[in-house]
Parts: C-alpha cells; structure tokens; sequence
C-alpha cells in the first residue's frame, strides 16, 4: 500500500460525505422539496393525478413517495428515487410522455408491498397474488377522477 492511498480514500470520503450532506441539507432541504406532492405535480403531465389524489379519500394524507417507493430499506428507497426521477425527467424533458401513464412492472410491485406495509392487518387473510387495485379500483388515478393512471 502506498503511503498516499490512505489520504486518497479520505479525500473520496469527505467529498463523498459532503455530497450527501448537500443533496440533504443544501438549497432549502432539496430532498425534502422533493419528496412532496407539489414537486411530483410540478411536471404538467402530472396534474390529472395530482389532482385525483388530492380530492380522493384517506389517501390524500399521504405522500406520493409512500406507495410510489420502495420502503425496505433507505438504500433502495433512495436508488430507486434516483432511477425513476431521473426517468421521468428524461421521458418528460425528451418529449416522450406516454398519452397514458400507467406503473411498470417494478412499480407495480412496489406500490403493492407499500398496500400491505401500511395495512398489513387488514391483508393478512387475503390472496397475496391479487393486487390490491384490482378491487379497490377507485385507488387508481384514473378511477378516481384523474384523466391519466399513474
């Protein structure tokens, strides 16, 4: 090992470290901003949800972030959030929006293991194969007054 890679690792560290406090603490807690609902409806294709969800029952207490995120563990609560915000920033500023915004695969799995984290004793009886959208259909942004599903 060489006398210098010790210092070299630390400098990566601190810089590395300096990184994350910025992205959480920087510029009025940029993570923060973006983990609202107001920021997910700052892209225009957004609004039919945005506003489905915000007129739409119990759900409305909640975040987008809270069934659109994987919530194991916060190393892929924030990966996946770097995936999929940087895929709709790309689908949107590219001009590729879908006419209609419906979950992928990946999302749809997500979105259910989020169904049952937060109503794990009401599902604990049910069929774990069926998704929970498929009888509470009025979940569903286009089911509840949005124009687009998400």
């Amino acid at each position: 090992m060489t006398p210098r890679l010790p210092k070299i690792i630390f400098a990566i560290a601190v810089l590395a470290a300096a990184g994350v406090f910025f992205v959480m603490f920087g510029p009025p807690r940029l993570m923060a901003k973006t983990e609202s609902p107001d920021f997910c409806a700052s892209c225009h294709v957004m609004e039919s949800q945005y506003e489905a969800w915000f007129h739409t029952g119990a759900h409305r207490g909640i975040k987008c972030i809270d069934c659109h995120l994987p919530h194991e563990n916060i190393g892929a609560y924030y990966i996946w959030k770097s995936i999929d915000g940087m895929k709709d920033t790309v689908v949107f500023y590219s001009g590729r929006v879908p006419e209609t915004i419906t979950l992928s695969g990946h999302g749809e799995k997500v979105v259910q293991s989020n169904c049952i984290r937060c109503h794990e004793t009401t599902v604990e009886k049910i069929d774990p194969e069926r998704m929970c959208w498929q009888c509470h259909r009025w979940l569903q942004h286009s089911q509840a007054g949005g124009r687009l599903m998400n």
